[in-house]
């Protein structure tokens, strides 16, 4: 008789985390969206980000009424969706119908079915799989079809149908099944069928890095922010699900590798390069696995994952101008669950007991505003995006293009000039525009007092003097949401005030009771 003993491999060691997102929470968000038919064609993983812009959307959580106004102009199933990032009214859509079009969304949401476009872009022999806007210059849109063609288009021109881009690059063998950027735009890394991870001059279309190992088989690729490095998820040799790390200088031999599991869904990689985070999501999977990056090694820091039962067939990302930096929220998640017909938000949170702002979860982030015009970039400058401040009450960049600038308003006969010179000086400081000489000779301390003061007229972002009352209902939801956070807000900061007053009070009777003894 033969024995044989199985044992479990030991799972490896990985050492306690000591950094800002080490205690990083996932909490599932109330409310959910639902809605009796999904067209699975569309809500599949080539998912675009939510647009800030549309709280009504965001906000207004229940079952969605089955004839809502859709935008509906192609001639075959859509295959990816992407906001414009410098304008939440603007989406680029791609088709089987060889064709990617451009669409206005009215600020005042659809009435009816939108059927007509703002572009239309000819150029693909086959179907159109991916979109991808440039991410620092404006009017640049890049696509990948099923013809093996990563093409380059310039929207700033008057054409209603542009029939030619502006390049095409040939370099491709099989289908692209990704697309990513760096920070500044300079680089597109793709991820073919062919097994081949690319790292490209996007204007000249030249191949400077390509990646043949044949130990991981690749299906996504995403540049890690400003750290030069490219991530890949794919299989290995043995078919588990595997995560790649390289040097994008370098694409000869991974830095490192991760196999996660024996499931056959596709992993999606989604980096956040405010925090360093990774967060990776598999198709058909109920979790959401999270890593910390460095530029040490081991380099992927695993720190915990969210489960759920509900599968995902498709996920999206808010992006951060979105989030809500009273709660300490660092990203968030719209799951597509098909089983139940719903859409589950899902937020990553750093709990902090101070309920002031957290500079060092919250620096600097990408804005709404373009650094660099389509000719600009087609000319071959290179820009890094413009940044903003998450900060409540700082000036936030429009992702709109500015109206003309007009003369202040007259102030009312209830409200003093005083007032209104403190709120104008207070946008201008915001604004980062140049102090007059007064200003510079004020001492700093006085100047952050007046500064605090001034901020005390701001509320979540919006000042409470320019803001104009709501013109349609869903204004006024969005405006009473608002108003029912605040009010939350305000309700828990009491309640922990009072807990602090009662504590006060009996750490007082405990030192009377004390004195008296003695």
């Amino acid at each position: 008789m033969t024995l044989m003993l199985f044992w479990r491999q030991p799972a490896p060691w990985r050492p306690l985390r000591d950094s800002e997102v080490a205690s990083l929470q996932a909490e599932q968000l109330p409310g959910v969206y639902k809605e009796g038919r999904w067209t699975l064609q569309v809500l599949k993983w080539n998912q675009p980000p939510p647009s800030p812009t549309f709280l009504g959307t965001v906000l207004q959580t229940g079952k969605l009424d089955p004839h809502y106004p859709k935008v509906c102009g192609h001639r075959g199933n859509v295959l990816d969706v992407k906001w414009n990032p410098f304008n939440d009214f603007e989406i680029a859509s791609c088709s089987e119908d060889a064709t990617i079009k451009i669409w206005d969304i009215p600020k005042q949401l659809l009435a009816k079915n939108l059927t007509a476009c703002k572009k239309e872009l000819v150029g693909h022999a086959r179907r159109v799989g991916l979109v991808e806007w440039h991410p620092t210059a404006a009017s640049i849109l890049f696509s990948s079809g099923y013809d093996y063609k990563v093409m380059v288009w310039n929207l700033d021109t008057k054409e209603a149908v542009i029939m030619s881009p502006v390049k095409t690059i040939n370099c491709h063998q099989d289908v692209i099944l990704s697309m990513s950027f760096n920070t500044n735009g300079s680089l597109l890394a793709t991820a073919c069928k062919d097994r081949k991870i690319r790292v490209l001059d996007p204007r000249a279309g030249a191949v400077l890095q390509e990646a043949s190992y044949k130990g991981h088989r690749a299906n996504k690729v995403l540049f890690l922010g400003n750290l030069k490095k490219l991530l890949s998820t794919g299989t290995s040799r043995w078919n588990n699900r595997q995560m790649a790390l390289w040097d994008q200088d370098d694409l000869s031999v991974p830095l490192a590798e991760e196999d996660l599991d024996g499931s056959s869904g596709v992993l999606f990689p989604f980096y956040d390069s405010d925090t360093n985070m990774l967060y990776v999501v598999g198709k058909g999977d109920g979790n959401i696995r999270y890593y910390e990056v460095s530029t040490d090694k081991p380099h992927l820091n695993y720190l915990t994952e969210y489960r759920s039962y509900n599968p995902q067939k498709g996920i999206g990302v808010m992006p951060k101008r979105g989030l809500d930096v009273s709660s300490c929220e660092i990203f968030r998640f719209y799951k597509l669950i098909t089983t139940k017909s719903l859409i589950e938000p899902i937020s990553m949170i750093v709990p902090r007991r101070s309920e002031s702002y957290q500079e060092d979860i919250y620096p600097p982030t990408a804005g709404a505003q373009p650094a660099l015009t389509a000719q600009e970039w087609l000319s071959g400058m290179n820009k890094g995006p413009v940044l903003m401040s998450l900060r409540p009450g700082s000036e936030l960049l429009s992702p709109q293009p500015l109206p003309p600038e007009r003369p202040l308003s007259k102030p009312r006969a209830h409200t003093s000039p005083r007032l209104f010179n403190q709120t104008e000086k207070l946008a201008s400081e915001d604004g980062r525009r140049p102090l007059s000489l007064l200003e510079e000779r004020t001492p700093c301390w006085a100047a952050e007092h007046r500064l605090e003061e001034k901020k005390t007229w701001f509320t979540n972002g919006f000042d409470i003097f320019e803001c104009p009352p709501p013109k349609t209902e869903n204004e006024l939801l969005q405006m009473f949401y608002r108003q029912q956070d605040e009010i939350r807000r305000l309700r828990e900061l009491v309640t922990q005030r009072e807990v602090q007053a009662k504590q006060l009070e009996l750490e007082i009777k405990n030192l009377r009771m004390g004195s008296e003894r003695l």
